[in-house]
């Protein structure tokens, strides 16, 4: 392999991947009293706004970004490579001011722009659009519940498909109902919710399918930023993931549905909304109340997270893309993005990375059934 004969780039890898290890912006921007402060939004008629708690951050920011800086990137001989690494440290940067202004404000909600943008209007008519659409019928998938531990369960028999294993945890403290902790090779589960058949083959597809698929194939890769991700690997990956869920017949409208409200929240920070005015909105589109405290809360904690809006344009993305025939395994080597697959695909040719062992299973074969939601993301602008 070409990269054993680069000591530069192998050190520098090393040192970012020293530096970046706690970079795990869900860590730390989940709040730790999401229960209790429903209780009193609930209680007071949904008029008093949430004041929210954090988990305390564990590093100096300040001495963390001057590090990152201090990488001598200049050093890496290969121009794609320097580069690369030159858009992942200014990403990394960013990351690291969003961790540090948590909870406070407009600094975070700046920081996030920074990072993750946010919907254009043409977005927001995606959205709009696929709200128009009639909510299907429930389905038999959506009645029967099961607890965390009958989840987990579900999970595990999911996972025997892929050769690898990942830990379970149960949490009380987030505000998704499952993630994927990508420097634990964990999966969370919200002890809170109860799980119906029709969420469990939602987040099997997008969690483990794809989220876990990526952790465990950047695990190979020699250089650590595949793991730790490239700029604007969000989008790439929360894109995937749904269109796992697309792939597997597992998305149905009142998911897809769920993707547009929070583009709907997400745009409503541009406008100055404040949570509960997110939160009544939200509720005149028609979404419950229940429904409606999930999204606002997932939207507006830190002071206005912006990240939400990108699984409908990354779903559009990774749609177009397959749609023109293009390969998904190489965005599957890691925490990668769509619009870096030229330097995935000359990382592989010239010795820098490998192709992805771990494929989703549910890309093998177009299993979904439900045209409403093909015409939807057939005529997504």
């Amino acid at each position: 392999m070409k990269l054993t004969q680069d000591k530069a780039l192998i050190d520098i890898d090393n040192k970012i991947d020293f530096l970046v290890k706690k970079i795990e912006l869900l860590n730390y921007i989940n709040p730790t009293n999401i229960q209790e402060q429903k209780a009193l939004f609930f209680a007071s008629k949904f008029t008093v706004e949430p004041k929210f708690e954090y988990p305390q951050v564990d590093f100096n920011s300040y001495e963390l970004q001057r590090a990152l800086f201090s990488v001598k990137i200049e050093e890496i001989d290969d121009k794609v490579l320097r580069n690369l690494y030159e858009d992942i440290i200014y990403e990394y940067s960013g990351l690291i001011e969003c961790i540090d202004t948590i909870g406070k404000g407009k600094k975070f909600y700046y920081n996030s722009l920074r990072c993750f943008g946010s919907p254009k209007e043409v977005d927001v008519e995606n959205a709009k659009f696929i709200l128009h659409f009639e909510n299907e019928n429930v389905s038999l998938k959506s009645k029967h519940r099961f607890n965390v531990d009958e989840t987990e369960e579900q999970f595990r028999a999911y996972s025997k498909r892929y050769e690898f294993s990942y830990s379970i945890k149960h949490s009380d403290k987030l505000t998704a109902i499952a993630m994927v902790l990508n420097n634990e090779q964990s999966l969370i589960l919200n002890s809170n919710y109860t799980f119906s058949q029709a969420d469990i083959d939602i987040l099997t597809n997008h969690e483990i399918g794809v989220h876990m698929v990526t952790t465990m194939n950047a695990l190979r890769n020699p250089l650590k930023i595949f793991s730790h991700g490239f700029p604007n690997n969000t989008e790439t990956q929360e894109g995937l993931a749904v269109f796992s869920e697309f792939m597997s017949d597992s998305l149905n409208m009142s998911r897809l549905k769920r993707i547009a409200y929070r583009v709907l929240a997400v745009d409503s920070l541009a406008k100055g909304y404040t949570f509960s005015k997110t939160f009544r909105m939200l509720c005149n589109y028609g979404m419950s109340e229940e429904g409606a405290y999930t999204v606002s809360v997932r939207v507006h904690r830190g002071g206005g997270f912006t990240k939400d809006y990108l699984y409908l344009t990354g779903l559009r993305n990774i749609y177009d893309f397959y749609s023109k025939g293009f390969d998904l395994k190489p965005l599957l080597t890691g925490k990668v993005s769509l619009e870096y697959i030229d330097s995935i695909e000359y990382l592989i040719d010239n010795g820098f990375a490998v192709p992805s062992k771990h494929i989703t299973d549910s890309y093998q074969k177009n299993s979904n059934t439900n045209k409403n939601i093909a015409f939807i993301l057939e005529n997504l602008k």
